[in-house]
């Protein structure tokens, strides 16, 4: 909740304040399972909301939608209100104004990008490729861009890998070699990254981030909640999907410097997914992005079990902090607990360590930076209860907030423009039909082959036939010359013969 212009997120010897203007210099909450993560996270987002600050958050359990609904008044609630110093009386339950958006389409508006988008390097983390696999995708993403042909979807990347594999022969000398045993890992992978609910996440229309910045009538900023149930079950894909917002944001927000408050807020639940196997390049680029997206105006807060979950030199980034009781039952528990507490300004009044030991649920030790920067010393603090509703909400109420939503048909009808798919099979036809024209042409000069052949055999017989024709007129008269002479010859040998008896 907002005091005095700051957000006042617990209480304990003294008040917690976040300043706005420190806001963006991004933050960590961590601790173990049940301590009050969800809560912190809750209470942090609805005073960026009362702050006139969008933000973002993904719910992955589905107990941040009932931020649309007001909270009420409890037992629990008044206990910790009064141990807090405020008065339950006074305390304004109240919703906020949300969003919901969905990977998948169907418990918010639809989420995508397109696969140029997304680029190689984060797609080949997503396909878990190997280097050389990594590579191939690269060249296929350069063939792409060099022919001006769009890779939207997933069936447009499936057909550019499935064309330079064919074209491999000719594109070796520009691009180098493309083996077909790496193609078809690739394809592979696409496959099952399609099962996984990859085909819905790459697509058009694609989300405008603008539409994440914008505040109700009231001033308040909207909270962006990203529905995350399913998506998280596919933890590779969640954590890259996250890494591609953040990269987008930064690609695209222009430089502010140090606003009085930040333009965006983006919590990011769930935080070690994200390096877990990470290859370096990838966690270099993270450590870059959160070093640069500070001057952009956009503070990203990390959501993680315990601190180690995150590389120290994006751990160092992280200025703002709240943690959560950790349990230390094995030596490298015990560890990580003593590397958490070394990451506060120590407190004389307490031992860091052990209070981290001994916080119970909604209580954490807290550490928000000072108007010049520097890191207060740390203070064990109450966490304040959220003013909206704690829980989730029925499927109703969420398509009612859905469809009254001004956004409710922008992104939730798919189109398909010509991208690269369509061209390659376009190019296709076109082979199979000029295979085809040419095919029959040959078949008709055969035929007119095979039809001068018979004639021209004809032809030579009917002129044998003639020949023989002509000998065998002259054959007959000669015979029949020779046979008139050997008749005359007989006839006067026969006469002489009678004469001679007479």
């Amino acid at each position: 909740m907002l005091h005095d212009g700051k957000l006042l997120i617990g209480a304990g010897g003294n008040p917690a304040f976040l300043l706005p203007k420190m806001a963006n210099r991004h933050g960590l909450i961590c601790g173990a399972t049940g301590t009050g993560k969800t809560i912190t996270l809750k209470v942090m987002a609805e005073s960026f909301s009362e702050l006139g600050v969008p933000v973002f958050l993904a719910d992955i359990k589905g107990d941040l939608a009932g931020c649309v609904r007001s909270g009420e008044r409890s037992e629990a609630i008044d206990k910790r209100l009064n141990k807090l110093g405020l008065d339950p009386e006074a305390f304004a339950y109240h919703a906020f104004p949300v969003r919901f958006w969905d990977v998948f389409g169907k418990m918010g508006h639809p989420v995508r990008t397109t696969v140029s988008e997304m680029g190689a390097t984060l797609l080949a983390r997503l396909l878990d490729l190997s280097e050389v696999q990594a590579g191939v995708l690269a060249i296929v993403f350069r063939v792409a861009d060099d022919k001006g042909w769009l890779l939207i979807d997933l069936k447009d990347l499936r057909a550019m890998v499935a064309y330079v594999a064919d074209h491999a022969a000719e594109l070796v000398g520009e691009y180098g070699n493309v083996s077909k045993q790496s193609a078809g890992a690739i394809q592979r992978a696409l496959l099952q990254l399609e099962d996984a609910g990859g085909d819905l996440f790459f697509g058009e229309p694609d989300i405008q981030l603008a539409d994440w910045f914008q505040c109700d009538e009231k001033g308040r900023g909207y909270l962006n909640i990203l529905h995350c149930e399913k998506l998280y079950q596919s933890p590779l894909l969640y954590s890259t999907f996250l890494l591609w917002l953040l990269a987008e944001l930064f690609e695209q927000l222009p430089e502010v410097g140090d606003p009085e408050k930040p333009k965006l807020i983006f919590f990011f639940d769930e935080a070690h997914l994200l390096f877990k196997g990470a290859p370096r390049a990838l966690v270099d680029k993270v450590e870059q992005v959160v070093k640069l997206i500070r001057s952009k105006g956009v503070g990203v807060y990390f959501i993680t079990q315990q601190p180690s979950d995150v590389p120290d030199a994006v751990l160092a980034q992280l200025g703002n902090k709240v943690q959560h009781a950790l349990r230390a039952y094995t030596p490298n528990e015990q560890k990580a607990v003593r590397a958490a507490a070394q990451g506060f300004r120590a407190n004389p009044e307490f031992d860091t360590q052990q209070a981290i030991l001994d916080l119970g649920t909604g209580e954490a030790l807290v550490s928000f930076l000072d108007e010049k920067g520097r890191p207060n010393m740390v203070e064990r603090a109450t966490i304040l209860p959220p003013q909206s509703q704690m829980g989730p909400i029925d499927d109703s109420r969420r398509a009612a907030e859905i469809h009254a939503d001004d956004l409710f048909g922008k992104y939730e009808i798919t189109v398909d423009n010509e991208s690269a798919y369509e061209i390659i099979n376009a190019d296709r036809q076109k082979e199979a039909e000029a295979a085809a024209e040419a095919e029959e042409q040959a078949r008709k000069e055969k035929e007119k082959a095979e039809k001068e052949k018979a004639k021209a055999k004809a032809e030579k017989a009917k002129q044998s036939k003639k020949k023989n024709s002509a000998g065998s007129k002259i054959a007959n008269s000669a015979l029949n010359a020779v046979g008139r002479e050997i008749g005359r010859s007989v006839g006067r040998g026969i006469l002489g013969t009678i004469k001679k008896w007479f």
